[in-house]
């Protein structure tokens, strides 16, 4: 089944529709907390301080609520998080790691009770989590198990996962995880935010953020909002050049939802295995209702060559030799990942500012964490305790994962040495209708695009935020940035933070 890459749209949105408009910001305004983003973590941070009588005012850059991230998240709600129990031991202490399973199945019970609350109609479950190992052996599942259990969450190893067709040998059985759609849901609580009084402002990007009293949010329409706080809610900061992003390496995610039968064989459950990359599993409810298997996986550092059609194939084979009873791919689809490096998000006070609050490093786990970022960033705001804080502090320097640092920086590094190179192609009359490539012109480098007219349209390499190269995605048919995860559309537009202004023209 051929995607074009402008047809890359979730498996809850197949036609792209919005259902839920914000109003239109038309002049300056002042308000208590400007929160920049209407995903799952700006929505969650919003609906806590609204509830706790505070003026805040949403402000994104699309028409409506998830049409970033959260909108593509493939809305595996887990506090048996990606990253294992093990390694966050070993970075973070047996405290630690109870915290971090903690402020996750406290994510999922508020989100279970915004939908029991609202009357959200989301297709939200609660199930079990199965982990496997690939047949070519991964990590200990028995130390993992045990790992899991110390930090509180119900986890036992079983002989093997139930799956009717495939021996997946030992497994760990995970307790209390969930399911949802999250396009649905973020539609629930954008509306529960409006019920509270928030000001939910659309077609607003904002291009700049600035501390002080009071602090200045700046869109690109040339209003502005005055807050007494402001939470960065964009996925990847868009108000952070150094502190933050020197600390985070974004990440491509593909994903495939093929037709299941109404009653499979496979138990509804959430399923992943300990491949590198690892592959991701749940069942669910496409946009038109039929019941669709989802699998992601096939990760890959953002800027490294897609091969997008080869990557959702991998997962449809992958998902065909494990799963019972599956039929034609229904949708086909990427997202971005932010990692940090040393495993989880970063939810807090922006360093070196005192009311700038920001929500990144989801590692995997954006709904869960797009939570979490409502339960802390809330408190913070309001000069309330919490437990939590600490453990997500954004200025937090993890010692036991300095190669990690030290890795991300190198990378960086060899990635501005591009600027010394050739280009992808010698002439740009090699790059195909619905191509791109990066083509070196004299001492620059172009992103040129040709459409499926064969018209050419060429704009400067570099990116706009910190004047990376960027790299073509046949995938989605953008440009992206290697260094800390931007992206353009084919006509150099911003799609993704932190760049806030598109691509330059040649010349």
């Amino acid at each position: 089944m051929a995607h074009r890459a402008d047809e890359s749209l979730p498996v809850w949105s197949p036609s792209g529709e919005q259902t839920m408009s914000f109003e239109t910001l038309t002049g300056d305004l002042r308000t208590e907390t400007c929160v920049v983003g209407a995903g799952m973590a700006g929505l969650s941070v919003a609906w806590h301080l609204a509830r706790a009588g505070q003026r805040v005012t949403v402000v994104e850059s699309g028409p409506g609520p998830g049409l970033g991230e959260t909108g593509r998240s493939t809305a595996h709600l887990a506090s048996a998080v990606d990253d294992g129990f093990v390694v966050l031991e070993h970075l973070f202490g047996p405290a630690g790691a109870r915290a971090v399973a903690e402020s996750h199945a406290a994510a999922i019970d508020w989100i279970e009770r915004q939908i029991t609350d609202g009357g959200i109609e989301c297709g939200f479950r609660r199930l079990d989590g199965w982990l496997f190992n690939p047949p070519t052996g991964g990590i200990d599942l028995g130390a993992e198990a045990a790992a899991a259990s110390r930090a509180g969450l119900s986890a036992t190893l079983e002989a093997r996962a139930p799956l009717a067709g495939f021996q997946t040998g030992l497994a760990i059985r995970f307790g209390a995880q969930a399911r949802m759609d999250p396009r649905a849901f973020i539609h629930g609580l954008a509306a529960a935010c409006a019920r509270l009084g928030v000001r939910l402002l659309g077609n607003a990007p904002v291009v700049s953020v600035e501390g002080g009293h009071p602090a200045r949010v700046s869109t690109g329409q040339g209003w502005h909002v005055l807050a007494d706080a402001v939470v960065v809610a964009t996925d990847s900061p868009i108000n952070d050049r150094i502190a933050i992003h020197s600390k985070l390496v974004p990440m491509r995610t593909y994903a495939v939802a093929l037709e299941a039968a109404a009653e499979g064989a496979d138990p509804d459950a959430l399923y992943w295995d300990s491949a590198d990359p690892y592959h991701y599993v749940r069942f669910g409810e496409a946009g038109d209702g039929a019941r669709v298997l989802i699998v992601g996986g096939e990760d890959h550092r953002v800027g490294q060559p897609a091969h997008g059609q080869e990557r959702w194939q991998r997962l449809e084979e992958w998902a065909r030799q494990r799963f019972a009873g599956l039929g034609a791919v229904k949708a086909r689809w990427s997202g971005q990942i932010i990692e940090p490096v040393d495993r989880i998000a970063f939810i807090g006070r922006n360093p070196g500012e005192s009311n700038v609050f920001v929500a990144t490093g989801d590692s995997g786990n954006g709904i869960t964490h797009g939570a979490i970022a409502g339960l802390v960033i809330s408190d913070l705001v309001l000069g309330r305790d919490n437990a939590w804080a600490r453990l997500y502090d954004p200025a937090r320097l993890t010692l036991k994962a300095a190669q990690g640092y030290a890795d991300a920086g190198l990378k960086v590094a060899e990635h501005y040495a591009e600027w010394l190179t050739g280009g992808e192609v010698d002439d740009v009359a090699l790059i195909p209708p619905g191509g791109g490539a990066v083509v070196r012109q004299g001492l620059s480098k172009l992103a040129v695009y040709r459409d499926e007219s064969g018209q050419l349209h060429k704009r400067l390499a570099a990116c706009s935020h910190m004047k990376c190269v960027v790299a073509w995605n046949d995938a989605e048919r953008s440009w992206d940035c290697p260094c800390h995860g931007s992206r353009f559309d084919r006509f150099g537009r911003v799609l993704n933070g932190p760049a806030t202004s598109p691509l330059a023209p040649e010349g």
